[in-house]
């Protein structure tokens, strides 16, 4: 989300460069079956695991009348998550990707398990799924750092932007499924639901996926450190990159400055009176993100998507500074669906920093661009929220926006393509001064 030739892919699409200057269709995406088997994949999981956060959280409240436990279990997975991506990440590049996406689905369907047999105290409940979640965010970063090794060219810019629409339509769908299994089988029934959908995702994957050796394994041999002591070593020395370090920013920043405005959408529609409904913010907010996604990454060329790029970021921030002004719910709703298009600016960015990291690198590099976009948005929000108890929500949601229109001022250089960066390493040496550094 710049250069026509990708570091560290195969040695086809070094020969093909007209391949990543080409835009990319739909058709070209789907033709490639391990993408197919990558999307659907993907989508039953976030349909899972959307499903059984439901469950789960109606689940404990029936059992305790806890409305703060009940939420401590639909959002028990964040924080984990976050320390999984800081501590753990390395193992993304460690072991082969299918045995490792393979292994977290089987995990998962035995905690479901687990959890629908109903033996467990609702804090154990709890204590189990949090576990669980700290291996969340190297499954993730392990599935998207095999895009780049399927999908060359722009096909891979528009593959991502394909598992961002699944990632959201799918959460959509799984509300609503969850909802309606809640009501006829009850939370019970829908986690043994659940448990039928980790199988189904790890089967599309085992038997869907070519084996692959761990990236590691390609360039490292030897005794290795630990996988905590190096997840740690290998995040400061991708830190200490200054174009990945950009990079890294320009994906966090402006738009998790703006993830602080959905932060207190429920307390400013409740401002505007009986009847306005804060559901209808926060889906406009999701539908423009999703729509944004799939006209920048199917009908906008390569090179002026790129260009594209610092504007977009821009566009997250400017609508937001009109609710200066408080308008009322439709225009309100508008407003935050143009604004959230903007969210197409990462797309824009996706080929220059898949440039930059060294392949041995890319799970745990790409893991680390989730876990800092997690930890900044559950950030903005959480500031948003306190600043809210102060000052009116329409002024935090216009702060929000001038937040993040800073943020892409400052980045400017950084958003812009042919902005300042350091020179890219030659692909084959690109691995060393990572992998070499605890030797």
């Amino acid at each position: 989300m710049r250069a026509t030739t990708l570091v560290g892919v195969d040695n086809t699409s070094m020969n093909a460069p007209k391949v990543a200057d080409r835009q990319a269709t739909f058709r070209d995406v789907f033709a490639v079956a391990e993408f197919r088997v990558i999307f659907a994949s993907y989508g039953i999981f976030i349909i899972g695991e959307t499903v059984k956060m439901l469950a789960l959280s109606v689940l404990v409240y029936e059992r305790t009348g806890s409305g703060l436990l009940a939420a401590l279990a639909y959002v028990t997975g964040f924080l984990p998550h976050a320390l999984g991506g800081l501590f753990l990440l390395a193992l993304a590049d460690r072991w082969p990707a299918r045995a490792l996406i393979v292994g977290y689905d089987l995990v998962r369907l035995a905690v479901v398990a687990v959890l629908a047999t109903g033996l467990l105290p609702p804090a154990a409940m709890l204590g189990l799924v949090a576990v669980v979640a700290l291996f969340g965010p190297v499954s993730s970063a392990s599935r998207t750092a095999l895009l780049p090794e399927m999908l060359h060219g722009d096909r891979y810019v528009l593959g991502r932007s394909l598992l961002t629409v699944a990632a959201g339509g799918t959460q959509v769908a799984g509300f609503a499924v969850g909802g309606l299994l809640l009501g006829l089988v009850g939370p019970y029934g829908a986690l043994w639901l659940t448990a039928a959908t980790c199988g189904l995702s790890a089967l599309l994957v085992r038997f869907g996926l070519a084996p692959r050796p761990a990236r590691t394994g390609r360039a490292v041999a030897g005794p290795r450190p630990g996988a905590f002591r190096e997840t740690l070593r290998v995040n400061r020395q991708l830190l200490a990159d200054r174009r990945i370090r950009g990079l890294l920013l320009a994906q966090w920043l402006p738009g998790s400055l703006l993830v602080g405005a959905e932060g207190v959408a429920v307390p400013y529609a409740a401002g505007l009176g009986p009847g306005a409904n804060a559901g209808i913010l926060l889906m406009a907010g999701a539908g423009g993100m999703l729509v944004g996604d799939l006209l920048v990454g199917r009908f906008v060329a390569p090179a002026r998507r790129e260009r594209w790029t610092p504007w977009l970021a821009l566009l997250l921030g400017v609508p937001m500074l009109v609710f200066l002004a408080r308008p009322v719910l439709l225009p309100a709703a508008a407003l935050f669906a143009v604004a959230t298009a903007g969210f197409a600016y990462q797309l824009g960015l996706a080929r220059r920093f898949l440039d930059a990291v060294p392949e041995v690198r890319r799970g745990q590099a790409f893991g680390l661009v989730s876990t800092g976009m997690m930890a900044a948005q559950g950030l903005a929000a959480a500031g948003a929220g306190a600043l809210s108890e102060v000052l009116a929500p329409g002024l935090v949601m216009a702060g929000a926006g001038a937040a993040s229109i800073i943020a892409t001022l400052l980045l400017w250089p950084v958003l812009a393509p042919g902005g300042r960066r350091s020179p890219a390493p030659p692909a084959q040496s690109t691995p060393a001064p990572v992998v070499s550094a605890d030797r």
